[in-house]
């Protein structure tokens, strides 16, 4: 392999963790909002809203049943109205957080309905504010679950940027379809397989072990 190929794949490697860091902190910060509205406004929930809880949890299982590769046409007008582009690392983080938010929320979601009630009841009973105990009760108790949706997130998230980058996002998956795939390079192939393999490896190890930690506090 010549040293442009392993500079290019070099490359690639790092527009992916730019795209996954990038898409997964945007779908983190609003992932959880979401999640926690999606629980307090539903029935019997402490901002009980049944109407505005079906709307948004319409609209959340409707961009989740997306396939991201259909989201992401469907999201070129509004791409390029924040980008300025379509194409390059840019233009894919934006379908990416857009596919992975609702992805994310719904997972935390069940992890913060597994909360034990009681434990809600008795802050309420204490006299908290609602948001007290989503602070301090609905998210510490829950934290364990959502970091590991968030793992499982971030794993679903790099494989999306290797389809992002066979459609002109950069990234291993265009190194891959370009010069492995259009090639006929057996070899590209099976390295940027085995990168990807291993960076999922180490996200899905990270995960378990940060929640390994927090369950056994």
């Amino acid at each position: 392999m010549s040293p442009i190929l392993i500079e290019r794949i070099w490359q690639g490697l790092l527009d992916t963790l730019t795209m996954v860091s990038i898409s997964g902190l945007i779908a983190l910060l609003a992932g959880i909002p979401l999640a926690v509205f999606l629980v307090l406004s539903a029935p019997g929930g402490i901002l009980a809203s049944p109407r505005l809880h079906r709307v948004l949890g319409s609209v959340t299982n409707g961009f989740r049943a997306t396939p991201f590769i259909i989201l992401m046409v469907a999201l070129i007008p509004f791409t390029r109205l924040v980008t300025g582009t379509t194409i390059g690392v840019w233009a894919a983080i934006v379908p990416l957080a857009i596919s992975a938010t609702p992805f994310f929320a719904r997972i935390a979601e069940v992890s913060l309905r597994e909360v034990d009630a009681g434990l809600i009841e008795a802050a309420q009973a204490m006299g908290c504010r609602r948001w007290h105990i989503v602070w301090h009760v609905l998210l510490p108790e829950a934290l364990p679950g959502i970091i590991g949706g968030f793992t499982i997130t971030l794993v679903s998230m790099i494989g999306a940027s290797a389809m992002a980058g066979a459609v002109g996002a950069g990234g291993l998956g265009d190194i891959a379809i370009r010069y492995g795939y259009q090639r006929f390079d057996t070899d590209v192939m099976l390295v940027v397989i085995v990168i990807l393999i291993a960076l999922v490896s180490l996200v899905q190890f990270a995960g378990d072990r940060w929640v390994r930690t927090l369950r056994s506090r």
